[in-house]
């Protein structure tokens, strides 16, 4: 009997961890390591270009973080599925990598048989997704930040002052304050850092 063989893209900034997951996933008989990127916004071309059939993608990449590129897959390639993979299990990163179109969701950690089996199975059709953090998604919930509301604390988490977010997101200052009020409501923050801390946490920035 013949076995198909699922050609594979790895997506993930560090060289070290898509080496170390490039040697463990090609000692699977069934699958092939066929193209590699270090940033997000190479995925889709490069996926097109090696003909993958499965894009491993890092959550924090530089140009398109995991989620977009998950996006920009299932719009611009989409008969390649993708699996996100990465160090970050949060739950609001779960829920967003699902509705950008990703197929799974798994933790680095994830054992090699294991992460073997979840390509396996994301190539043929199915959804894969971290039990624990399937439960811990539940638990939290969704984000109750607006797209807006995200994009002013994305500026503003890198320590930029409320005219620097205003010039970087084409807003008045005015608005940005009632955003950043109203985010610091939501998650039930004290200050703006703090409301960064739990965004992040959770997985909604």
């Amino acid at each position: 009997m013949t076995l198909t063989t699922i050609r594979l893209l790895l997506a993930d900034d560090q060289a070290l961890v898509r080496g170390a997951l490039a040697a463990l996933l090609d000692l699977e008989d069934d699958l092939e390591v066929v193209a590699q990127v270090g940033a997000g916004d190479e995925v889709v071309a490069a996926a097109r270009a090696s003909a993958a059939q499965v894009a491993l993608l890092d959550v924090e990449m530089p140009g398109l973080d995991g989620i977009s590129a998950a996006a920009a897959l299932a719009a611009g390639y989409p008969s390649c599925r993708s699996l996100i993979v990465t160090t970050f299990g949060r739950p609001g990163y779960l829920r967003r990598a699902l509705d950008a179109g990703a197929s799974g969701f798994v933790v680095k950690d994830t054992p090699a048989e294991q992460l073997a089996d979840a390509v396996r199975r994301v190539h043929a059709g199915l959804r894969v997704v971290d039990p624990q953090l399937a439960v811990e998604s539940l638990t939290v919930g969704e984000s109750p930040l607006t797209e807006r509301e995200r994009d002013v604390l994305r500026h503003a988490a890198t320590g930029a002052t409320v005219a620097e977010v205003a010039r970087a997101a084409f807003l008045s200052e005015g608005t940005v304050r009632n955003y950043l009020s109203s985010v610091i409501g939501k998650t039930g923050a004290r200050t703006r850092a703090e409301a960064v801390r739990i965004a992040q946490d959770n997985g909604w920035l």
